[in-house]
């Protein structure tokens, strides 16, 4: 890959690294912080959200949520597991657009917003080996050279 390429993947991932890293941060420092209101306004597949926000599930709703997006952010900005910190946020990235469609609307245009649009990013992370740029995975496939998951 051309190193213009490799720069401006590494860019993207640091990007995409640190918004996730601090997103969960702040949901994670903050003990009053809760997915409820946000899953029980559901518009799409209502049902589902609102029992993902019931009060039997919303304690580890709201722990995978919080720090999943901690993992995903340290992933991407380590270059460390990238491929599965991208399909977590793709997965991430589906379960919160899916609340907000009134078909075909969204909440701020007609089927694609940032969701989408960051969903997209992960998949291009994901599928270019992004880890491979100056990051962690680069530095385990060398040590173990075996290793041959699709997480790498």
């Amino acid at each position: 890959m051309k190193k213009n390429n490799e720069t401006v993947l590494l860019l993207l991932r640091i990007a995409l690294g640190w918004l996730f890293l601090y997103s969960g941060l702040t949901k994670v420092m903050d003990p009053a912080w809760t997915s409820a209101g946000f899953l029980g306004s559901a518009k799409s597949f209502s049902g589902l959200f609102a029992w993902f926000g019931s009060p039997e599930n919303i304690g580890w709703v709201d722990f995978l949520n919080q720090w999943g997006q901690l993992a995903i952010g340290v992933g991407l900005l380590t270059g460390t597991l990238t491929r599965l910190a991208s399909y977590a946020g793709i997965l991430m990235m589906v379960l919160y657009y899916f609340p907000g469609l009134e078909f075909p609307r969204v909440e701020r245009g007609y089927l694609i917003d940032s969701h989408i649009i960051y969903a997209l990013a992960f998949l291009v992370l994901a599928q270019l080996n992004a880890g491979q740029y100056w990051g962690g995975d680069q530095m385990i496939k060398k040590k173990f050279k075996k290793i041959k998951a699709w997480w790498f």
